[in-house]
């Protein structure tokens, strides 16, 4: 069982306000680097409660702080160590979480930042972006609830942005009688539900955090419960393996000049490492050079690992821009304008209804055309067929993007194989995704050419016109238009037949 699992791994149970230093056999020297955890789960769940007390058990804390949230007692006299988390007004007034809190706190020898995010699904956006910038995640049920459908949600979106390290906790055994098997049952949920998203790291934890039981210290509550507390089992976890090891991707930012010889090409090495002397090849344009220099501002560098914020000077002087990427010469990102994905869609209108663009770490493409293929039940846990998605929805979909954009697939390089999705008109993000697949059957010419597809068309200059009309002169004059301004300036056009039905199967554009 989970609960049993001895490899990993607010106030006082007391009701007194004062920190509950954990024991000597939980503090735990750690070298792994800094640890950032995602806490998420349903409304009321108790995630700020359980951080905050958290943070009032085992971190050192500001005296007035402490003061404050001293002065915040309930009626049986226990503070609200939630107002560490809560910051906005909105918050606190409605006491739920609203907004991304972000809190660094050292625990005896590590580093950890913890990204509270929101758990009513309204919010559920806030926590696919949290997710994004997390290692581990912490994932909280009510004993009284046990998993529900947005408990699964999350973890779907874990396992969307390659999170693998995950503590379940299972938060309010006080009001299920420290209940043993009600602890079991939750842990068995969710021992079939890490078996389903392949999560390599999990275990549950049963915890009352109002009271701090098995949060730094461990319970006399719950005798039956031999497992690591919370505290013990995040100095455990380490950092995600996500860079350093896979290939070299630079994503061009921007072009630096300094008014005499030095051309850089500015940006963030996003995985593996670079050194002087090494022959890459920018991959959109199949350019090769050898890297000459590379610099920071404190000074030239040999080389460059993942993370570090450089500038690469190129022997020869390659016509690159931003969105440009530099990859190694053995193991090359890919050059596509066919994907296809598993998205997250956070937009309350259906894709069909607008038109999209998609980012990458660096570059902007517009979508020619998208189309769901299913959803995720969260019942059943199984992907059902679909042509459209909703608010929140786990979808696979297919994008052909109107030029080659350079990706990995993100199970090979998590670095370069995520994008999110934007309202071409609003500049809202309307979805974020991962890349399982790229069609690579277009010849490089082709990929290089920007399609201007009728999809496309009817969503951008052509929104308009009657949505009930067939293709009619006006409609084909714009495309003219269009397919003529972008030759003039210099870009490849395919322009795709105008003859059949734009707006046949409305589930399939964008």
């Amino acid at each position: 069982m989970l609960k049993h699992a001895a490899n990993v791994s607010d106030v006082r149970s007391s009701g007194v306000a004062k920190s509950a230093r954990p024991a000597a056999s939980d503090r735990i020297s750690s070298d792994t680097g800094m640890l950032r955890v995602l806490t998420c789960g349903s409304v009321d769940d108790g995630k700020s409660t359980l951080i905050g007390r958290l943070l009032w058990d085992a971190a050192d804390l500001p005296e007035d702080t402490r003061e404050a949230i001293d002065r915040s007692v309930d009626a049986d006299g226990i503070p609200d160590v939630s107002l560490l988390l809560d910051g906005l007004e909105a918050e606190r007034s409605q006491g739920i979480t609203i907004d991304i809190a972000w809190r660094y706190v050292d625990l005896d020898a590590r580093r950890f930042v913890f990204i509270d995010c929101p758990g009513h699904e309204q919010y559920t956006r806030n926590m696919a972006t949290g997710a994004s910038q997390a290692d581990a995640a912490i994932m909280l049920v009510d004993a009284r609830q046990g998993i529900k459908p947005q408990t699964k949600r999350h973890a779907a979106i874990l396992q969307l942005v390659g999170i693998r390290n995950v503590i379940l906790v299972v938060n309010k055994m006080d009001l299920v009688g420290w209940s043993d098997a009600v602890f079991s049952g939750i842990a068995a949920q969710f021992e079939e539900l890490a078996g389903r998203f392949e999560f390599n790291h999990a275990i549950a934890i049963p915890i009352a955090a109002r009271h701090g039981d098995n949060v730094a210290r461990r319970s006399e509550q719950m005798p039956w419960y031999s497992g690591p507390t919370l505290l013990t089992a995040l100095k455990q976890l380490k950092t995600a393996v996500m860079v350093g090891d896979a290939a070299f991707r630079f994503p061009v930012q921007s072009v630096l000049r300094d008014g005499k010889d030095f051309r850089g090409l500015a940006g963030t090495v996003a995985s593996g490492e670079v050194q002087v002397g090494d022959e890459i090849v920018e991959v959109l344009s199949g350019q090769r050079a050898i890297v000459k220099r590379i610099s920071t501002f404190d000074g030239d560098l040999e080389r460059a690992i993942a993370g570090a914020a450089v500038a690469i000077e190129l022997t020869a002087d390659l016509d690159i821009a931003r969105g440009g990427m530099l990859s190694s010469i053995q193991q090359p990102a890919t050059v596509g304008r066919d994907i296809e994905a598993k998205i997250v869609w956070l937009a309350d209108e259906a894709p069909g209804q607008i038109g999209l663009l998609l980012r990458t770490v660096t570059d902007l493409v517009p979508v020619a055309s998208f189309a769901v293929t299913s959803t995720l039940d969260l019942t059943t846990m199984e992907p059902v067929k679909a042509h459209t998605c909703g608010p929140n929805d786990i979808a696979d979909a297919r994008i052909e993007l109107g030029r080659g954009v350079a990706l990995d697939r993100f199970p090979e390089n998590r670095a370069t194989g995520h994008f999110i999705l934007i309202d071409a008109l609003s500049g809202a993000t309307v979805a974020g995704g991962v890349v399982t697949s790229i069609n690579t059957f277009a010849q490089a010419d082709k990929s290089s050419r920007f399609r201007l597809s009728r999809a496309l068309l009817a969503a951008t200059v052509c929104a308009d016109l009657p949505r009930s009309q067939r293709p009619d002169a006006e409609f084909r004059r714009r495309a003219a238009e269009v397919a003529f301004l972008l030759s003039a300036a210099g870009v490849k056009i395919d322009l795709e037949s105008l003859d059949n039905d734009i707006y046949q199967n409305e589930g399939s554009g964008i």
